[in-house]
């Protein structure tokens, strides 16, 4: 007997509002989006439709390990307060049974289209096919019957069908691209564009980008879009070779940055780089808003390591990365926190021209669970300063910054869980470099219950997570001469619930 959509869609909601009140909440974030139970990874179909930004995810509610895949669904107004929704699409059709993989969302009409992967596995092999789904209220989707819209027919051989998946759907001029990652059977990255006019009768119209050995063994997540005169295509690489500072997780992101050519459907890359250099950042998917800001949200973890919440038995895993704003500065893609939090700060502390040397100075019950801070400090005389943030007796996030070699460091190495992946020894120690302003260092910092993130020179990012085991209310600052803090402030996000 086949089994429909709605009792795969009915069972699952059933069973997450069954459950969600039965977890430990004891990592949860206070302003990240998070799912409700069990696990969560990439964010798919974020858009702003009817006056709310809509963001799905990849949900397996009945674990808190990755399973069959579900999308999620969640809504806020502002980017901060986010309001739990039904669970848009279930694997529940002879093309998507094993799971409704990542993909986009598009607006025409008045309708919300759900573009997906079809994930399908036969004789121990996986085939993936792109489907779309479709709503009036933005809530409620029906499958469409001319689904998998784009097979191996439509595939040929310009890539894997075993691999071929993330369907981002744009608009340019009179026709609808859709983005999709594939690999070539040699292993190496490469991202395909088809075109329609419907959203429905889609034609293989060209090869985007095509990677090198060095750039992974499959490219994941692709979005394409224009920005501040470029174009930009960001990726998920699996498997990407470290170079340099660069790409030292196991998967990463990276942004392309060059000139597209619409008629021969190519990318002509200028430059391209990793987008975050912390541990915990994935999948990114952008969309543009009623303010015509590019915004950009990731998945808050990253593949084949621990998660201390599922270790722990706490029922749910994953969280989503702060809303971001994207610009484009010498070719760079840059990323700055959403001008919304501001409007959300709730200032706790304040104080200027602190002199700081080797005797570390500190502050006490400063560090909350949500807790902001911003920090801007001198150091054209010092060579060394360090800054332990959630500081208790045994534990401390560490911050460093080396004027010699102009390198920004972070380290989760000495703070509760240890978390091991797939890379060739523990990664918890990251560095960028980042040059100084005027001699100046200039953070801002985003801590959640379990998460920081590290903005640098309004330049570079650092994502983590981490899971402390002794409550750390601290921050101590030492130099290894002399450093005047010229600002330091700290502040807390209000949040509705």
């Amino acid at each position: 007997m086949k089994v429909t959509g709605n009792i795969l869609l009915e069972k699952a909601n059933r069973y997450i509002e069954q459950n969600k009140r039965k977890i430990n909440k004891r990592y949860r974030n206070h302003y990240h989006l998070m799912a409700p139970v069990g696990w969560i990874n990439d964010p798919n179909g974020f858009i702003y439709f009817k006056g709310e930004y809509h963001v799905f995810y990849q949900h397996y509610p009945y674990d808190s390990k990755w399973g069959p895949m579900y999308w999620g669904h969640s809504k806020s107004k502002n980017l901060i307060d986010w309001e739990e929704l039904p669970v848009a699409l279930a694997p529940d059709q002879e093309y998507d049974k094993d799971g409704c993989f990542s993909g986009s969302a598009i607006e025409k009409d008045g309708l919300l289209y759900l573009f997906y992967t079809g994930h399908v596995i036969k004789d121990g092999k996986t085939y993936q096919t792109q489907c779309v789904a479709v709503s009036e209220d933005g809530v409620n989707f029906e499958k469409h019957s001319k689904n998998p819209i784009i097979d191996s027919k439509n595939l040929g051989d310009k890539g894997n069908i075993h691999d071929f998946r993330d369907p981002k759907v744009i608009k340019q001029g009179n026709f609808y691209y859709m983005i999709v990652a594939t690999r070539t059977n040699n292993n190496e990255g490469r991202i395909l564009m088809y075109r329609s006019e419907n959203l429905l009768d889609w034609a293989f119209y060209s090869i985007l980008l095509h990677g090198e050995k060095n750039q992974g063994v499959m490219w994941e997540c692709p979005d394409l879009f224009h920005l501040d005169g470029e174009d930009v295509l960001i990726m998920s690489p699996i498997q990407i070779k470290q170079n340099g500072l660069e790409y030292h997780n196991i998967s990463s992101t990276m942004a392309c940055i060059g000139k597209m050519d619409w008629d021969s459907g190519k990318l002509d890359v200028h430059t391209f780089h990793e987008m975050d250099f912390g541990f915990d950042f994935y999948a990114p998917q952008t969309t543009l808003d009623h303010k015509n800001r590019r915004i950009m949200i990731a998945w808050m973890q990253m593949w084949d390591r621990n998660m201390p919440t599922n270790d722990l038995g706490h029922h749910w895993a994953g969280s989503m990365s702060l809303p971001r704003e994207l610009h484009i500065k010498d070719r760079k893609l840059i990323q700055k926190p959403i001008s919304d939090y501001y409007g959300q700060l709730e200032y706790l502390y304040g104080s200027e021209n602190i002199r700081v040397d080797n005797k570390p100075v500190t502050f006490h019950k400063l560090v909350r669970e949500n807790t902001y801070m911003h920090l801007v400090v001198d150091l054209s005389k010092t060579t060394l300063f360090n800054i332990y943030f959630a500081k208790s007796t045994t534990e401390s996030l560490l911050f460093s910054y080396n004027s010699d070699t102009s390198e920004f460091t972070l380290s989760r190495e000495k703070i509760g869980y240890l978390m091991k992946g797939a890379e060739v020894k523990p990664l918890n120690k990251r560095s960028v470099k980042v040059p100084l302003i005027d001699n100046q260092l200039v953070l801002e910092i985003f801590r959640d219950t379990s998460s920081i993130e590290v903005f640098i020179n309004g330049v570079e990012t650092m994502t983590s997570t981490f899971y402390e085991t002794q409550k750390g209310e601290d921050i101590s600052f030492v130099a290894s001469e002399s450093a005047i803090i010229g600002s330091f402030e700290i502040a807390q996000i209000k949040v509705s619930s």
